[in-house]
């Protein structure tokens, strides 16, 4: 039990840690509605899963995806990454949008996750996801 929570503790504090790029974002003249909805179409079009999402904070963080390596259930090994989506009002019936992308190495064994934040400069992911959101509204 001590382990667990050990391992938890760390994963959360290793998350805030890891140092990335800055997040990309870009100003839409639409209403922050309009661009709440169709933020969630496009993720989901593009194949992402919403892990959680709050409306009144206007932030949504989608489940992690695998960029390369290996899952078997009780053993996994390789990169992944997820993203944060803030969606907030910026004026009358303007919002902007802020994607950012977080990378690590996951190791799993029997169903212990050990994840490791990897710093990344590569910016496609966020930058694609702005431009399909931009050509959605």
């Amino acid at each position: 039990m001590r382990v667990v929570v050990w391992a938890i503790v760390m994963t959360v504090a290793l998350g805030g840690a890891a140092g990335a790029a800055e997040p990309v974002s870009q100003t839409f003249a639409v209403p922050v509605e309009r661009a709440w909805s169709t933020t969630l179409a496009v993720l989901k079009h593009l194949g992402w899963d919403i892990d959680k999402e709050d409306r009144a904070i206007g932030w949504i963080t989608t489940d992690s995806r695998r960029v390369e390596g290996e899952d078997y259930g009780v053993y996994a090994k390789g990169t992944r990454h997820r993203l944060r989506v803030n969606v907030k009002a910026a004026g009358e019936g303007r919002t902007t949008i802020t994607v950012e992308r977080s990378v690590f190495k996951r190791e799993r064994i029997l169903w212990m996750d050990n994840d490791e934040p990897i710093t990344t400069t590569d910016q496609t992911v966020e930058k694609a996801l702005l431009s399909a959101i931009g050509k959605s509204l």
